[in-house]
């Protein structure tokens, strides 16, 4: 019996799948093997070379075409060969295109030796370029060499995640392309590199797939715009009551309380209002449930794009919170501070008191620091949870504990502190300037409804109804089904 075969496919399955570059004890690179597969690379910028130097750590072989490739080669690493763009790419099946758009015709030249080849395109268009050229440019190369397969990919990952390496960054890497070989080919290579591939459909989709570097945090232009009209909005209200009714109606000037104090109480409102608007959607869904007697149906656009941006609500108001901590600890360092602890002092031996101490103010800020202590600490959680790394290391009920019941005792606490910042500053007739009520006062309303409203969904029955929805269970007439009219129909249809 010959064994043969036997040991000369126990040798090949030894072998690693793919090569993986070696490391001297110096740090210098070891020549990768030669039967790694081998990946060619027409261009020398800075993609080039961090896309050669990702290829090259997961075990390809690297030929790299430069119109100059005695003055580039330096930039590469030392296994990758740098060569002319004619001898890159005469043996390697898979070429990376890691040139700009208005160089494509350059490489006209080389349709010859392209012809049957697979371009990975990786380019991304400018704002202008989007908008002025109707198709992509993975499109334009593909019309320029019709006998290549063009595959788009690699444009949404950036030249330092590809060195770095796919580490707590998003590791999805688009693909498109009209060959389902090709892409399968260009999918194993995302997998090798450490990345995940993502199938968006054929080359049609590249101008959408290209238009994903091009925006700037999408989603959170509707929470930061609710953030600085919050912001705009109690700022005039604030600097009404505390700048301008001094100075109209007593003649003090207290400008100077613009830039800190003006700024450090409208801080805390905005943080508080959203955090309040990071819940409210919730009730909302809620009673909407309720009502409806069913989960099944669609909410109105409004409130699912309202949920949707509960993230970068909660982390915006953790940012107004923190910032209102750091101007409480500048607030002692003010001069204007310090001017009101002498004029205090002054006064008071003037007054002939000796000992001022009010037993109601010391326990009021007492509990006023320890509530916003404990209602920051509790949002610095809920943020750091929100993080990708740390979220996917919970699993779903530890996440929901997190955001759910942590992030509502966070607004009790916020809601406790505010309360005891208040006090009985609410029903005293000179807090009300220019016949406006404290800003603590307004900032309490919608906090107020969301913890009513949670605290009456909590009552057994409105829980237990809610579950019952949440796990399926439908009202009588929630889904209506149209009976059929024609008579024919009637006599086929069995009734259940």
């Amino acid at each position: 019996m010959n064994h043969e075969p036997a040991t000369k496919m126990s040798g090949e399955m030894e072998k690693p799948l793919i090569g993986r570059r070696l490391v001297d004890s110096n740090g210098s690179l070891v020549e990768a093997p030669s039967e790694a597969p081998k990946v060619g690379i027409l261009g020398s910028g800075d993609f080039a070379r961090s896309l050669a130097t990702r290829l090259v750590d997961s075990g390809f072989n690297v030929v790299v075409g430069s119109r100059n490739p005695k003055r580039t080669a330096g930039l590469f690493p030392s296994v990758a060969q740098v060569t002319f763009q004619v001898d890159a790419v005469s043996s390697p099946e898979v070429i990376f295109v890691a040139v700009f758009r208005e160089h494509y015709s350059s490489l006209c030249g080389l349709s010859h030796q392209l012809a049957g080849k697979i371009l990975v395109d990786v380019s991304n268009p400018t704002e202008q370029e989007h908008l002025q050229h109707r198709e992509s440019n993975a499109e334009y190369l593909a019309s320029l060499f019709p006998t290549s397969t063009v595959v788009k990919a690699f444009n949404v990952i950036s030249a330092w995640a590809l060195q770095a390496g796919p580490r707590d960054g998003n590791r999805q890497v688009p693909i498109c392309g009209d060959q389902p070989e090709a892409k399968r080919a260009v999918s194993e290579m995302v997998h090798a590199m450490g990345f995940m591939p993502v199938d968006v459909g054929s080359l049609a989709s590249a101008r959408e797939v290209e238009a994903i570097p091009l925006r700037l945090l999408p989603g959170w232009k509707v929470p930061t715009l609710l953030a600085l009209g919050l912001f705009v909005c109690f700022y005039a209200y604030n600097f009404i009551r505390d700048v301008l009714q001094p100075y109209v109606q007593e003649s003090q000037n207290k400008f100077y309380k613009l830039p800190v104090s003006v700024v450090n109480t409208t801080l805390p409102c905005v943080a508080y209002v959203l955090l309040s608007l990071v819940y409210l959607p919730g009730v909302l869904a809620a009673a909407l449930q309720l009502r409806r007697g069913t989960k099944y149906r669609r909410f109105p656009d409004w409130l699912d794009h309202w949920l949707q941006h509960r993230k970068q609500i909660g982390l915006l108001s953790f940012f107004c919170a923190a910032l209102h901590a750091l101007y409480s600890f500048c607030l002692p360092l003010t001069r204007s501070h310090r001017y009101d602890l002498v004029n205090l002092a002054v006064k008071q031996v003037l007054a002939n008191k000796s000992h001022l101490w009010v037993e109601e103010e010391v326990w009021r800020m007492e509990i006023y620091l320890s509530m916003g202590v404990l209602a920051l600490g509790t949002l610095s959680l809920l943020a750091v949870t929100s993080l990708p790394s740390i979220a996917n290391s919970l699993n779903w009920r530890e996440f929901s504990f997190v955001q759910s019941t942590l992030g509502f005792m966070a607004l009790v606490l916020s809601t406790l502190h505010t309360l005891t910042y208040g006090w009985t500053r609410a029903f005293e007739e000179k807090r009300y300037k220019f016949f406006l009520p404290p800003t603590f006062t307004l900032t309490l309303l919608v906090p107020c409804v969301v913890i009513l409203a949670k605290a009456l969904f909590l009552l057994p029955c409105f829980s237990r109804r809610l579950a019952r929805i949440r796990r399926g269970w439908e009202r009588d007439g929630a889904v209506k089904f149209t009976l059929p009219t024609s008579p024919t129909l009637d006599e086929k249809t069995s009734c259940v």
